[in-house]
């Protein structure tokens, strides 16, 4: 969190944050068409999931089997994965290109510091030392009750370990988004998910059009 923004002449890190649910996936989608359409170069990435290595991870991360995990095992298990995924990131944003990211290093503060009560000094450090500069320009997050999000999971029959999770824990990791973009309203522009794709759609492109100076 202590981590300064840098922002590199002809690149743009654009991070996508919420709660389980909340469309990061589909809206990302329409960005992308969005900005392709206007001739603009653009790499959509999952953390983790980017490499083999991340794919590996995230299954790991995400299968119910796996219950038990403790919160630094957790945390650990990220940084693994995204210090093998975020060269695809790094080595996109060096061509100039705009990259959307389905979540980033915010993630872990949010689910690891926020819910799980590990120490925001070792998050700190870790990613200080696993991200270095490749940080996000801007960080767009889908705002949703938990109720409401974990609701559409079932609906799409999608429910993965961090998604069995109590309300509790999901309450607290999105108390912990809303606390970063207080923190710094520059960098996170807040969108409501309980609206329609389409207007969310529109208050994601309009953000980002300006953000690019289109």
């Amino acid at each position: 969190m202590a981590l300064k923004q840098l922002t590199k002449e002809g690149e743009m890190l654009i991070a996508f944050e919420g709660g389980e649910g909340s469309g990061k996936g589909t809206q990302i989608r329409l960005l992308e068409q969005s900005l392709k359409s206007r001739g603009i170069d653009v790499l959509s990435v999952i953390e983790p999931g980017e490499t083999a290595v991340g794919k590996a991870i995230r299954k790991i991360l995400l299968d119910r089997k796996n219950l038990r995990i403790l919160g630094i095992t957790e945390a650990l298990l990220f940084f693994a994965a995204r210090a093998q995924d975020i060269r695809i990131t790094r080595h996109a944003l060096e061509k100039g290109t705009v990259v959307l990211s389905d979540r980033s290093f915010y993630s872990t503060y949010a689910y690891s510091c926020g819910a799980r009560g590990v120490s925001e000094i070792l998050i700190d450090t870790l990613t200080e030392f696993v991200v270095e500069d490749t940080v996000p320009d801007l960080v767009i997050l889908l705002d949703i009750p938990p109720e409401l999000g974990l609701a559409r999971k079932k609906t799409q029959k999608e429910m993965n370990r961090l998604d069995k999770e109590k309300l509790d824990f999901h309450t607290s990791v999105r108390k912990t988004y809303l606390d970063l973009a207080k923190r710094d309203p520059e960098l996170w522009k807040v969108v409501d998910a309980t609206q329609g794709v389409d207007e969310i759609h529109f208050e994601v492109e309009t953000i980002v059009l300006k953000a690019l100076r289109i």
